[in-house]
């Protein structure tokens, strides 16, 4: 068995072959994608970092070894950083720890999974870039003296309306503009909300955790597209962590200290944990009286994020034993 080092670019690639016996470089361009593959024996091991096109060099390569490991780049700096940084050492780096078993690894989602993901990122910005779009328009008409209500924007009406107002010409030019460019990103948000909806459904788990009252069909796919496999969390304290929705602990001597939570994965999935959290407290007397309970004793703000912790573990046992809820009021489970 080999462990094989590739440095991954745009355009080439360099790779080391590290056995016991020898240590080999080779050069590739990207167009010498499938030559690299035929060097390759299924017993290797191969690790790569995770760049913009590592996915579509691992599709290509795993079913030519024995495992590929995808590692993080920034946890991997912190082992491998010297003096002496070329594409050569990169390479024999990732091959050397390979073989020791040392590497961070990246989860690799399937295909589905990776797709739904990227969706739903790129339909986040859309909605970020409206947001930021919409307060433009509001700030413009308060610089006239008009004040307008926030949500005045949300319907084609309300859009409309707004070059209703006695605005000078310049900005009547700015305002136009503004509202044909959020005019062209509601179709294209409804047009990704289609896509993520209905492929969504085809996501393991999905009818699962969509019988979670609280969990649509679109929050369904953006959560099923950030957890994956749930058999690569170990616990539902991992996945926890992997939300990044647990208190950071400062531990100095003998005194312990919880903070606020890490912030630490994906961004889009807290903000979708915790909307779905809003609505399964008012469907679920389990989770609206553990939400109450805490909300006297700390405030609402840490309540709901402990009670979206709640319903993360809810939703990692029901995709662990395969559940699906009959009456999630009672926790009742559909007979199989």
């Amino acid at each position: 068995m080999r462990a094989v080092g590739v440095d991954l670019h745009k355009n080439m690639f360099e790779v080391c072959y590290l056995s016991d016996s020898e240590k080999e470089f080779a050069r590739y361009s990207m167009g010498e994608l499938s030559e690299f593959c035929t060097s390759l024996d299924k017993g290797d091991e191969l690790a790569v970092e995770a760049t913009g096109n590592t996915r579509y060099f691992f599709n290509q390569v795993s079913s030519h070894v024995s495992q590929v490991v995808v590692v993080n780049p920034s946890q991997f700096k912190v082992i491998s950083e010297s003096t002496k940084k070329t594409d050569r050492a990169d390479a024999e780096n990732l091959a050397f720890y390979l073989s020791k078993g040392m590497l961070p690894e990246v989860r690799m989602r399937d295909e589905l999974s990776s797709q739904i993901k990227s969706l739903t990122h790129t339909r986040d910005k859309l909605v970020k870039l409206r947001t930021i779009l919409k307060n433009k328009i509001h700030n413009i008409l308060n610089t006239h003296g008009i004040v307008t209500r926030r949500t005045a924007l949300s319907s084609k009406k309300g859009l409309s309306k707004v070059l209703d107002y006695a605005v000078n010409d310049l900005a009547k030019v700015e305002l136009e503009v503004i509202i044909e460019q959020i005019q062209h990103l509601n179709q294209s948000i409804k047009r990704l909300d289609v896509e993520i909806e209905e492929h969504g459904r085809e996501l393991k788990g999905y009818a699962n955790i969509t019988s979670i009252k609280g969990i649509g069909s679109k929050s369904a796919a953006i959560l099923l597209s950030i957890i994956g496999d749930i058999n690569d969390f170990e616990s539902e304290k991992k996945l926890h962590s992997y939300f990044g929705i647990v208190p950071r602990v400062h531990n100095s001597n003998e005194m312990v200290r919880q903070g606020k939570i890490t912030k630490r994965g994906s961004k889009l999935g807290r903000t979708t944990l915790v909307q779905c959290t809003l609505i399964a407290i008012r469907y679920s007397p389990y989770l609206n009286a553990f939400y109450q309970r805490l909300k006297q004793k700390k405030g609402s703000g840490k309540a709901i994020i402990a009670t979206s912790r709640k319903l993360l573990t809810i939703i990692y046992q029901t995709l662990k034993n395969d559940w699906i809820f009959e009456d999630f009021r009672q926790f009742v489970l559909k007979q199989s």
